[in-house]
Order: structure tokens, then C-alpha cells, then sequence
């Protein structure tokens, strides 16, 4: 099995600027069909600098809603909150006027079924930005997970599932599989050696639980890995 189309880059300042006018644009052209766009994004060391350029986009970034693709249940001043990171590094700029999405509330409470309420007035994702673990997990799926399975059903309806990570400090949100494949734009966001190691192992095999990743691979006809060593 194989998944996604495979871009090179020379180095990580190119990456991000590439994959940041291709966002750009992707969000134009959403823009232009309708009201609003949605864009979910990783969180992770890897995307600051993608962060930072996206944000300096000209769009119309007030009908934009900005959402993370998974967040740990920590108030949202905690340094491993996403929507933290998020809101440090990308809505500011031009993007400071884009409506964010929490999963979590700034405090670390939690509205399941509310948050899961709103979020389907948002979807279809117009884009989604990913990343990926040297385990092969992406957003807050992960190989061993509780309740992976429900998390990977492209059948059960949920677009956000509540998931405890292997020897993860606290409970997770992750949107689901379906969403994610569905998005009408996946990249797929990498870099280092072991990460492209880990990239064709996942692209060689078909068990989605060994390899979450293989869920987004799979998915839309428009899904694309950006990789910079």
C-alpha cells in the first residue's frame, strides 16, 4: 500500500514557506465558494515556522475558524496545550483576526458533546495540516491507544473521540479518521530521518491500528507529505 503524494524539500525554511502559500491558497479558494473556511492544524515543534509565515497570509481571515487536530485535556496556559501553541504562533499577524476553535476549554474543562456539536457546523475541514510520530501515530491517534478503534471507524459518525495515549501524562481529544481523510485538502507535515523512516513503513503496510497514519494516507484524493531532513 501507498498513500499520498511525496514532496521533497532542500531544508525546513523552504518547507514551510512552500507548504504556507499553498495553505494560503487553499484557503483563498475555499473562501470564494463560501461563507467560511476551516482549517485544522498540529501541534508539535515541527510546524512553528510553517506557523509563522501562514500567519503573515493575506486572506480574509475573519471567516477563517482555526482548530487543532488534537489537544491533551490541560488548561490552555499549560506549554503542551496545542490551542496554546496555536494561538502563540499562528493567530497573530494577519491571523489574528481568524476565529479559534478550542477542543478544550482555557481551563482544562471539557464539553464533549457540545464541542462535538459545534464542530460538525464546521465540517467538512477545508484543510487540514498533520503531523506524524516516529510510532507512525498522527493527531492523538496512537498504535495502542484506548478506544483507537472507535477513533479509526470511518462508520460510526463521531468526528471527535476522548483517548487515553500509551503512558500519556492525560486524556486526549483527537478529531477521528474521518474527518481527517475528508478534509478537502490533508498535508501531512514532516521532517528528520526517523520520520521517513517511519513514513515508508507506514506507506508499505494496510493495518491501521499498527499504523494510524495509514487512515489519512488512504483518504482524500488531494493528500500530500511535505518532508525537509
Amino acid at each position: 500500500m501507498s498513500g499520498g503524494r511525496l514532496v521533497t524539500y532542500p531544508d525546513r525554511d523552504t518547507q514551510a514557506r512552500e507548504l504556507a502559500a499553498t495553505v494560503g491558497d487553499e484557503l483563498r479558494a475555499a473562501l470564494e465558494g463560501k461563507a467560511n473556511a476551516t482549517l485544522a492544524v498540529a501541534g508539535g515543534k515541527t510546524p512553528a515556522k510553517f506557523f509563522e509565515l501562514l500567519s503573515r497570509q493575506k486572506l480574509d481571515w475573519a471567516r477563517v475558524v482555526v482548530l487543532p487536530t488534537d489537544e491533551r485535556v490541560v488548561a490552555e496556559n499549560d506549554e503542551r496545550s496545542n490551542m496554546g501553541l496555536i494561538r502563540r504562533t499562528l493567530l497573530k499577524n494577519e491571523a489574528a483576526a481568524a476565529r479559534a476553535f478550542p477542543l478544550v476549554g482555557a481551563d482544562g474543562s471539557v464539553s464533549f458533546d457540545a464541542t462535538e456539536a459545534d464542530l460538525r457546523l464546521h465540517l467538512p475541514l477545508d484543510v487540514c495540516v498533520l503531523g506524524m510520530g516516529e510510532d507512525m501515530h498522527t493527531a492523538s491517534l496512537f498504535p495502542g491507544a484506548k478506544r483507537l478503534a472507535e477513533g479509526l471507524d470511518l462508520k460510526n459518525g463521531r468526528v471527535l473521540i476522548e483517548i487515553e495515549a500509551p503512558n500519556a501524562a492525560e486524556p486526549r481529544i483527537s478529531l477521528t479518521a474521518a474527518v481527517l481523510r475528508w478534509a478537502a485538502h490533508v498535508h501531512l507535515l514532516i521532517a528528520g530521518a526517523g520520520k521517513r523512516a517511519a513514513l515508508e513503513r507506514a506507506r508499505s503496510g494496510r493495518d491501521w491500528a499498527e499504523a494510524p497514519v495509514r487512515s489519512i494516507l488512504t483518504g482524500s484524493v488531494d493528500t500530500n507529505i511535505h518532508y525537509s531532513d
